[in-house]
């Protein structure tokens, strides 16, 4: 019998197929990265904060630095055994090659022009100084901002005092000049390496600020388009059901005095498109909520359900006629289209309710082709307004720019206006069949 490895404590073996777990991080290297990398952001804050300071700590360390190489005697170390330069001169070289260092990043072309004279004087004179490698420091600088022409002008300046000692004293040329140039290259290679890693790293984050825009840009883009769509459809769902529920009220009032069976029949009928209004309503706010995830999701309307919207319609006292031509293939339209096509002829007799006056017809007439389908709604009312009161709508036309919104969603097309000789209006909506798309 095999021991539980939970009770032998021993850890269980990895399956078949899957890498064994990783080693448990101490902590410890990850601290200390942590550590230097805070302090070097530290440090650059503040030179950005205080670049003169840094400047001057650099510049005052290596004065010291060469000032103590000429109070020790070590530049004595490596001078030539011919040095003609006298103690003094020796003190001064070595100034001149640390103090103009507080100029360093200003103006490293300048500072390098004058560290020139000192360093021809230097190998010239055979004190071979070690403070004259403070050269590299501007010419470091220079390869960080400048140009490759300029970085070619400093590198000329640099090697061109020890070219010309090399050509006066041959025997100058192992000591001085192969070690001038084998740093000379050493600090331009480090100078390409920092400078393609640091536009390496802005051009990831201007990447980072630009993708971030362009985020931003397509999130507002798709929050307008929602909005768009949301009144679209809350035009529609809202719009009819209150103009059916207008039309039977108004019919309902007029029967009451009447006919008080047709007026019970004018309320069943408002209670019924209410209820349809309200269900409709429901469903589309429940699904806009992002924590109500047990939102009704039902199918939106279909061709199928134009038949009870013209017989609400109907109810609502408008005399609403259907026409069909032709055949529909099975799946010739997919859902999106069958909803466009039941919105457009919904918005039509709804405008037909609100707007035209006068004795009040509509035939709503839909033609099946091999590639596309016809949707022509008209009516015989007078006087008929294609736009929606200025009271009732801020936005012109809002019901037909919806329409024509729908349509070119699947490259479609809508037309509407009167009818010749102020017979009516109508709307004419013609929509390409799915499987005719390439």
């Amino acid at each position: 019998m095999t021991d539980h490895p939970r009770a032998t404590g021993t850890p269980p073996a990895p399956e078949a197929g899957t890498a064994p777990p990783p080693p448990a991080d101490t902590g410890g290297t990850a601290s200390l990265t942590r550590i230097i990398r805070g302090a070097l952001d530290r440090l650059r804050a503040f030179d950005r904060r205080r670049p003169r300071v840094w400047d001057a700590a650099v510049t005052a360390f290596w004065a010291v630095a060469a000032v103590l190489d000429y109070t020790s005697g070590g530049w004595r170390t490596v001078a030539r055994d011919d040095v003609t330069a006298s103690e003094p001169l020796v003190l001064l070289m070595s100034l001149c090659f640390s103090l103009p260092l507080l100029w360093r990043r200003t103006h490293p072309m300048a500072v390098l022009l004058l560290m020139a004279p000192a360093s021809l004087v230097n190998v010239w004179t055979g004190a071979v100084v070690q403070a004259a490698l403070l050269q590299l420091i501007p010419v470091f600088q220079i390869v960080l901002r400048s140009s490759f022409r300029t970085v070619g002008a400093a590198a000329a300046l640099f090697v061109a005092p020890v070219l010309a000692v090399g050509v006066r004293i041959p025997s100058a040329w192992g000591q001085e000049v192969v070690s001038y140039v084998w740093g000379l290259v050493f600090v331009v290679l480090l100078g390409i390496a920092v400078r393609t890693r640091r536009e390496y790293t802005e051009a990831l984050v201007e990447r980072a600020h630009r993708l971030e825009h362009e985020r931003d840009q397509q999130a507002r883009l798709a929050a307008a388009a929602e909005r768009t769509r949301i009144a679209r459809e809350m035009h529609d769902i809202i719009g009819h059901n209150l103009s059916v529920i207008t039309g039977l009220a108004d019919g309902g009032a007029y029967a009451a005095r009447k006919n008080p069976e047709r007026a019970g029949q004018a309320l069943d009928a408002i209670g019924a498109t209410s209820r349809q209004a309200l269900s409709e309503l429901r469903r589309l706010l429940g699904v806009l909520r992002d924590d109500h995830p047990e939102a009704e999701r039902a199918p939106q309307p279909t061709l199928d359900e134009l038949v009870p919207l013209i017989e609400r319609v109907r109810r609502a006292g408008l005399t609403v006629h259907l026409e069909l031509h032709g055949e529909p293939r099975a799946r010739s339209l997919t859902p999106g289209r069958q909803l466009t096509v039941y919105r457009v002829v919904q918005e039509a007799l709804t405008n037909t309710l609100k707007h035209a006056t006068g004795p009040t017809s509509a035939t709503v007439t839909l033609t099946y082709t091999h590639t596309h389908l016809d949707a022509r709604i008209t009516d015989t009312g007078t006087g008929a307004a294609t736009t929606e009161d200025a009271e009732e709508a801020p936005l012109p036309a809002q019901g037909i720019m919806g329409m024509r919104e729908r349509a070119a969603l699947y490259d479609g097309t809508l037309d509407a206006g009167p009818l010749p000789n102020d017979g009516g209006w109508q709307i004419r909506l013609r929509l390409p069949l799915e499987d005719t798309r390439p």
